[in-house]
């Protein structure tokens, strides 16, 4: 996952309101190239659902940004549903948030990135 700041925000995105049903915006994702959904606080987590639609549902291949209230703590979730990139807020650590996307390297639950659950996939 890229981690960036609101002032490294270079490419012009196609911005989807936390609201909004991306299935009825699929036209419009499927001429995007980045999608930027918004957290407008923490705790709303309605920005999770729509990147995992937006992924698994409508083949959406290219980036994905959280904006608005991300908070290192949300980082490994938002990857798992989808997000190529987390703008971070203001105040928030950049080596922390490297940090976090280490913690873990594999997990039991599949996912946006790996759909099949651990135990469904073969051993190496």
């Amino acid at each position: 996952m890229k981690l960036i700041f609101n002032s490294e925000i270079t490419a012009a995105p196609l911005h989807i309101a936390n609201d909004a049903d991306p299935i009825a915006l699929s036209a419009d994702i499927a001429k995007a190239e980045v999608i930027d959904l918004h957290f407008p606080k923490f705790t709303d987590g309605r920005a999770y659902s729509q990147a995992a639609l937006i992924r698994k549902r409508l083949g959406f291949k290219g980036e994905l940004r959280a904006t608005g209230d991300v908070l290192v703590d949300q980082l490994q979730l938002m990857q798992r549903t989808g997000f190529s990139t987390a703008v971070l807020r203001d105040g928030q650590s950049m080596a922390a948030a490297e940090r976090m996307l280490a913690l873990f390297s594999d997990f039991y639950q599949g996912d946006v990135r790996q759909v099949a659950p651990h135990f469904a996939r073969e051993a190496v």
